[in-house]
């Protein structure tokens, strides 16, 4: 009879693994079963161990990124995860939230302050899905506005590394009413790109605005 094994002991830490496959099997697995109980303990196991941390986070957005709905319900212990000093932790919860801000986007909106504050403080990464989280959040009806402005406020003031890419994701939510101050923001911040090859990239998106 083949022994239980438990959802921690499938971990690639535990099997002794540097590779994310094991991590990345358990996320199927647990996607096909739908299998709740996994999701809480992997959810349960976020305060362990850094390595099983860092394993449990990673499931847990490997789930979210194709069955959202299973980790939908834990918002509030993601938030929790984007003031912890493991920095994979930080930004593994940032993209998790960004798996169900469609699922979620009243209370995603509602936390929005938390997660730009933590995008602020937080790396590249950590920024970088925050971004998305507005950019998905403008494709929602009652939330189109707010998101889009504190888009923009991103715009104004990000890295100008970051700029041409968060500038081509946006590309989708840029429509008749708002293309003018999405050219302003950009053509803005032209001045402020050194690398040729980036100031052409953001030149590229305000081209198809004009």
């Amino acid at each position: 009879m083949e022994k239980y094994m438990s959802i921690i002991e499938k971990l690639a830490s535990s099997l002794n693994r540097r590779d994310e496959v094991p991590n990345q099997e358990l996320a199927k697995e647990i996607i096909l079963s739908k299998n709740k109980k996994a999701v809480k303990e992997l959810i349960e196991n976020l305060s362990n161990t850094k390595a099983i941390q860092n394993d449990c986070i990673k499931v847990l957005y490997e789930i979210g990124e194709q069955e959202p709905k299973l980790i939908a319900d834990y918002i509030n212990e993601f938030v929790q995860q984007l003031h912890s000093k493991n920095n994979r932790l930080q930004w593994g919860a940032m993209i998790a939230l960004g798996t169900i801000t469609i699922e979620r986007p009243k209370e995603i909106y509602e936390i929005l302050p938390t997660i730009l504050k933590a995008a602020d403080k937080g790396s590249v990464i950590t920024k970088d899905h925050a971004v998305n989280i507005l950019i998905k959040l403008c494709t929602t009806k009652s939330h189109t506005d707010g998101a889009f402005n504190l888009l923009i406020e991103q715009l104004l003031k990000s890295p100008t590394n970051q700029l041409p890419m968060y500038a081509e994701r946006a590309i989708p939510v840029i429509n008749e009413k708002n293309k003018i101050l999405f050219v302003e923001t950009l053509t803005s911040r032209l001045d402020d790109i050194e690398k040729e090859t980036k100031r052409k990239r953001v030149e590229k998106v305000i081209k198809k605005f004009k």
